[in-house]
């Protein structure tokens, strides 16, 4: 329980810092983020237990990678993750998870995720600020990506890159446990808006 305490203590710090870098009232972030006043109150007060999409949504908004909003400071120049180490951001009633192990560092930083998809589970993702782009390689199983409402079928062994601007999901799909590794190109610089 104290780990989750501090989580949520690093990330009231870092929408704060990040708000305040960007100029932003917290009114003019509630709108652009679509995030309600409230929560970002609690949130920036370390009150509350905010979802993936609303983290998604205030790093979009604020020009920053999700993980940003939970790193702390950085501790040298190797990092090494360890997956049982990185609470899921996403867990699907039927088991399914996405972590988001690290993201790199520099002016357009990529975020690693670790993806578990069960048959018939989905998770369906907002579109992000133009100029990101995902990656997702899956390593087991079978997966459905949804782009724009198209389906496409991607097996263990094969990538498929898109831009995330679009509306898109991830849904496992056949009779075994999915697994992928997914990258979040983010582009460089503040998102306008």
């Amino acid at each position: 329980m104290a780990e989750a305490a501090a989580a949520l203590r690093t990330v009231a710090n870092n929408v704060r810092a990040a708000r305040a870098r960007a100029g932003l009232s917290l009114d003019e972030l509630s709108r652009r983020a679509q995030v309600s006043k409230g929560a970002l109150v609690g949130l920036e007060k370390a009150q509350g237990n905010p979802n993936l999409a609303t983290l998604v949504r205030l790093a979009d908004t604020l020009g920053i990678s999700v993980s940003a909003l939970m790193q702390g400071p950085p501790e040298g120049r190797v990092r090494v993750v360890s997956g049982d180490t990185v609470a899921p951001l996403w867990t699907g009633e039927g088991g399914s998870e996405a972590r988001l192990m690290l993201t790199t560092s520099g002016p357009a930083p990529v975020e690693v995720w670790r993806w578990r998809l069960e048959p018939g589970e989905e998770y369906p993702s907002h579109p992000h600020q133009a100029g990101v782009v995902e990656t997702v390689s899956v390593t087991s199983g079978r997966m459905v990506l949804v782009v724009d409402g198209a389906e496409h079928i991607v097996e263990a062994g094969q990538t498929a890159t898109f831009d995330g601007d679009a509306s898109h999901a991830y849904r496992g799909t056949g009779a075994e446990t999915c697994h992928l590794i997914m990258t979040v190109h983010l582009p460089p610089g503040p998102a306008a808006g």
